[in-house]
């Protein structure tokens, strides 16, 4: 999903979690948003827009915010939670699916 990007399998902050940079998917996403950077996360795989994983990875709040998306695709399975996203921001667009607002809370824990 990642034309051109660098691929990270392991890293000691996410460990089993592939960064792909300047994804085109995450390009999508920013533009969309209307944002300048973007991290996204489909699986174990995180994708980025306009940002390197050094910069991401040295972004904590970024980062919690991300791994909580992670563990929300292992919790619910890939497929299942595609559609459970998409249905939630259907309803209550993006800021305020329920899914962004954990991910946003996990931002703060420590």
């Amino acid at each position: 999903m990642g034309s051109g990007g660098i691929n990270t399998t392991t890293n000691p902050i996410l460990p089993n979690v592939r960064i792909v940079e300047h994804s085109w998917v995450a390009k999508l996403a920013a533009t969309k948003l209307n944002v300048r950077q973007v991290a996204m996360v489909l699986g174990n795989t995180i994708y980025l827009h306009n940002t390197s994983t050094k910069q991401f990875l040295h972004n904590e709040t970024w980062v919690k915010h991300e791994a909580c998306h992670i563990r929300q695709f292992r919790e619910h399975g890939y497929i299942a939670f595609l559609i459970k996203y998409l249905w939630e921001s259907l309803l209550h667009g993006y800021h305020n699916n329920k899914y962004e607002l954990e991910a946003r809370e996990a931002e703060t824990l420590d």
